[in-house]
């Protein structure tokens, strides 16, 4: 299945002058990266290594050279590859789950010197509770993740899902487009809507308003750190005059957190609305489930290396991170299934190491 969906995606090369096929050379730096592997130098060194298997087992003759393959990703449309890839993911996992998160990621190493803004950024809408990528899109200088979001709400499934952004995506339009594709919303709130988060600020830190409140509360000890956080939930929006103005919105709600460690305690509240009217208990559970599109970000930097990635082109940086984003899912599906308790980090390694588990994850997602 897995060739055959690579080969859906348009060679740019012509064709009298093609040695190596396109779906073996996207084969080879799926199999690399599903190893820990993304460094150009190290796919290629891998590849020479594994070139037997990937003879017996893909029926690739030969290996491409490094420039054939730098040439090759920098070529290919990402908005092409990531048509293919996230299709992949959406047929090999199971789309379970209520929440899409929606983050922004930018790719350090790709940015001009002196000009750190100009690092190539990618939003991303991910369904936590299976790991599965939506959708995404690139964001050009002259944007920024406002106007791609809403766009991709053209295309991405919100009937029934819960939408949670941070508060730059706290805006008007993305709450009215999420309401009229049968959506809802959980937006953080910070001074990019100022007025709405004083108002909102100021009643919550009214003693006066403290009854009206719906409470939840949790703890968690990890080793010698306590964390508290108390959600506090209003359904009665009553006394907010901008309440008209944000179609769907039916509550908002303040989350404190209390981290105590190695004799310090530090406290935080965060703000949110929502078009939810559920309990305090759901609506904190929902806005920690963003933090699952952070941890697949710190991944893409901690466990792949992404940040110092180098590659010469953009198309070839937008390739890497689809596949790292795969390999996150797969590796995940195959832990989970076969019940093992290892990190992701350790069966990559075990994938580089012994190609039989290797093809295990590819059976275990039907690739």
């Amino acid at each position: 299945m897995m060739q055959e969906r690579f080969k859906m995606i348009e060679d740019p090369r012509h064709q009298s002058y093609v040695t190596h096929r396109l779906s073996d050379i996207l084969i080879i730096v799926m199999c690399a990266v599903l190893c820990g592997l993304d460094e150009l130098s190290t796919i290629m060194t891998y590849a020479q290594n594994k070139a037997s298997m990937f003879k017996d087992e893909f029926g690739i003759e030969a290996i491409p050279s490094k420039p054939t393959m730098s040439r090759v990703l920098g070529m290919i449309d990402g908005e092409a590859i990531a048509k293919v890839i996230i299709g992949i993911m959406k047929d090999t996992a199971s789309k379970v789950g209520e929440v899409i998160a929606v983050d922004g990621k930018a790719i350090r190493s790709t940015s001009k010197t002196a000009q750190p803004h100009s690092a190539l950024q990618i939003i991303t809408a991910y369904l936590t509770e299976s790991s599965v990528v939506l959708g995404q899109e690139k964001i050009n200088e002259k944007t920024n993740e406002i106007p791609v979001f809403q766009e991709m709400l053209s295309y991405i499934d919100v009937n029934g899902k819960t939408i949670t952004a941070d508060a730059l995506h706290c805006q008007r339009e993305t709450c009215a487009k999420i309401i009229e594709k049968h959506g809802d919303y959980v937006f953080g709130l910070k001074d990019n809507q100022k007025t709405l988060h004083d108002d909102v600020e100021l009643f919550f830190c009214d003693a006066v308003n403290k009854k009206e409140f719906e409470t939840y509360t949790t703890q968690e000890k990890n080793g010698g750190r306590i964390e508290k956080r108390i959600c506090r939930k209003l359904a009665n929006l009553d006394w907010l005059e901008s309440k008209a103005a944000w179609r769907g919105l039916k509550t908002v709600f303040a989350v404190t957190r209390t981290v105590t460690a190695k004799g310090f305690v530090t406290e935080e509240t965060s703000y949110y609305i929502s078009s939810l009217n559920v309990s305090a208990e759901k609506l904190l559970n929902i806005s920690r489930e963003h933090w699952k599109i952070e941890s697949l970000h710190w991944m893409l930097d901690v466990v792949f290396s992404e940040d110092s990635c180098r590659l010469e082109t953009e198309n070839a940086h937008i390739t890497l991170n689809l596949f790292r984003k795969l390999a996150v899912l797969l590796h995940r599906q195959f832990i989970a299934q076969s019940k093992k308790k290892v990190s992701v980090r350790t069966n990559m390694l075990n994938c580089l190491i012994t190609d039989s588990v290797l093809f295990d994850v590819f059976c275990c997602s039907n690739l």
